[in-house]
């Protein structure tokens, strides 16, 4: 089950269930789509992967299985894995 994370964890803004700019990579990574774009270059400085849209938990099933409450926040200041997998597609790396 998704934790969907509530915020990027690099800028802070709010992802909301339902968010249509929040990504995730494959360890649930979370952040906004500019960030993804203009920051990471569709590389997550965590793991190296790529990033895909976050799914929508439907209204029904929030109520059992809520959205993470806590924030994860750790702005990146440095992607160690960018040099090496920037242009690189995802599915290749």
């Amino acid at each position: 089950m998704l934790e969907l994370r509530p915020s990027c964890e690099h800028c802070g803004k709010g992802l909301p269930n339902g968010a249509a700019d929040a990504m995730i990579c494959t360890f649930e990574c979370t952040f906004c789509m500019a960030c993804v774009q203009d920051v990471l270059h569709d590389v997550c400085p965590n793991c190296g992967g790529g990033f895909e849209r976050r799914p929508t938990r439907p209204k029904p099933w929030l109520a059992k299985h809520p959205a993470a409450i806590s924030e994860v926040r750790s702005p990146v200041e440095e992607n160690r894995f960018l040099e090496a997998n920037r242009g690189v597609d995802p599915r290749k790396r």
